[in-house]
């Protein structure tokens, strides 16, 4: 039958784009077998998930660049983990002004389309054109 124990981990954490500090709790469920082998599970919320090591990703923005420190280290050096500021009030920025309106006579077609036009009528004219000979050398016979 298995032996094992299990401890708690807080985990400190700093994203390496956006510098997001966080921490995370694990529980390291140590477990040994009958033959002495030892092998550790990872539970965050009860959930097995990988050791903090390989893998974590930034909570704010999403980034798998993320530097760890080891269990207990931001007790060690607070001075390093800033301390969480209160979320700053909202910044009211006036509306912009709507832009003028043109008139429905000035207002012109999309470069996009005249130049599918420019080119799509010498085309369609082109393709006509060698139909139009194709089906007449067929239709009339050869002396």
């Amino acid at each position: 039958m298995p032996d094992g124990f299990d401890t708690r981990e807080t985990w400190p954490f700093q994203c390496l784009r956006c510098l997001h500090v966080w921490e995370e709790d694990f529980v390291v469920r140590s477990l040994t077998d009958a033959y002495g082998n030892e092998g550790h599970i990872w539970l965050s919320s009860g959930v097995p998930v990988p050791p903090p090591w390989s893998g974590a990703c930034c909570p704010c923005c999403g980034a798998y660049g993320v530097t760890w420190f080891p269990s207990g280290y931001s007790t060690r050096h607070p001075e390093l983990v800033p301390a969480l500021d209160p979320e700053p009030a909202p910044v009211f920025v006036p509306a912009p002004a709507p832009l003028p309106v043109r008139s429905p006579a000035v207002a012109r077609t999309h470069l996009p389309g005249r130049l599918l036009v420019a080119l799509g009528v010498p085309l369609a004219l082109f393709v006509g054109y060698e139909l139009y000979t194709s089906v007449v050398a067929v239709a009339r016979p050869h002396p």
